[in-house]
Formats: structure tokens, C-alpha cells, sequence
């Protein structure tokens, strides 16, 4: 993430997220379906996220794209 956080909101939606992350709304769903909802439970219709939650999407986003992270395996 190139733009720094300035805490001018305490929610974002799926929407602004999205925009802040320069991604679309559906790979925000992507993100967080392969992160978070990953062991069987159901996305949320609606979700906000605060300043970390768009730091970590931030941190997902750019380690898709570098594989010298090293990720967490997935919860089964």
C-alpha cells in the first residue's frame, strides 16, 4: 500500500475498502474468503473494516505477489 492511513473514518465498507486497496469488491471477497472464511463458515453479507483490517488486506494483497512470504497453512 502506497497511501498512508489517515483515520478519518472508524468503518469502511466492502466498497471503500475495495477502492482504498485499488482492487475490485469481488477480489476483496477473494482476499477474505481465502484468509478468513476458509474453514467452512459463510461470508458475511455486509462487512466494515477498520484501519488494521485494511492493513492486513494490504499485507494478503502483496503477498499473493511475492512468494518470498512465507503464508500460514490453511485452517481445515
Amino acid at each position: 500500500m502506497t497511501k498512508s492511513l489517515k483515520s478519518l473514518k472508524e468503518c469502511y465498507s466492502e466498497a471503500e475498502a475495495a477502492s482504498y486497496l485499488n482492487i475490485s469488491v469481488e477480489r476483496l471477497h477473494f482476499l477474505l474468503d481465502q484468509h478468513i472464511f476458509n474453514d467452512g463458515s459463510v461470508r458475511p453479507d455486509d462487512l466494515s473494516f477498520c484501519d488494521a483490517d485494511l492493513v492486513l488486506l494490504g499485507f494478503w494483497l502483496k503477498s499473493q505477489e511475492n512468494p518470498k512470504i512465507i503464508r500460514m497453512p490453511r485452517r481445515s
